[in-house]
């Protein structure tokens, strides 16, 4: 699961009210009148709150007749939730113990004589191992404009955009506003 996701999910979730009506649809479906009363709020501030929750999937609806009713997605609230103690882990992609001799091996077979990539494998492992290799003449600390990102990533191929996007997918890079930083190399994927 990308980083920016779980960062959306608790910024998302971390407002009193989304929290009550979280609550309240623990123990089963209301319609938005119910919440409001329940909550003593507006029905237009309740469909703020649960369009936002329906966004990041935690609740959904349901019509019956004319009235519509919430549920609360609780295995996606319960998973989302416990995603933060697995960053890093398989569940954000695929961690696994790679030697550094068979890095070595993927790396020769997919750079030519200068070290630059001659194509982007399709397969994930090999793919992260490629990141890893492109990412390492990158400081730790140093926050880098999209441009210095980009100029780096042209040493190892020209389609700077496409790697760029899988620093970040892949959790090598965290960005913000158009700057970006190494993540801790404890969450990297390899």
């Amino acid at each position: 699961m990308q980083l920016s996701k779980i960062v959306h999910f608790h910024k998302t979730i971390g407002d009193k009210t989304r929290i009550r009506i979280i609550y309240l649809l623990k123990s089963g479906p209301l319609h938005g009148q119910a919440i409001a009363g329940k909550l003593g709020l507006k029905p237009p501030t309740i469909s703020h709150h649960l369009s936002k929750l329906k966004e990041i999937d935690v609740v959904y609806q349901r019509r019956d007749k004319n009235t519509i009713y919430f549920y609360l997605n609780e295995r996606k609230l319960k998973r989302m939730a416990q995603a933060i103690t697995r960053v890093g882990g398989e569940d954000m992609g695929e961690s696994v113990e790679i030697s550094e001799e068979e890095k070595a091996k993927v790396v020769r077979n997919f750079t030519d004589t200068n070290g630059r990539l001659k194509n982007l494998p399709a397969q994930r492992k090999k793919k992260v191992i490629l990141l890893e290799y492109m990412v390492r003449g990158l400081e730790q600390g140093t926050v880098y404009t999209e441009k210095e990102v980009n100029e780096h990533i042209q040493q190892y191929h020209d389609d700077f955009a496409t790697i760029r996007r899988e620093f970040v997918m892949a959790q090598f890079m965290y960005r913000q506003d158009g700057s970006y930083e190494l993540n801790p190399k404890e969450m990297w994927p390899v």
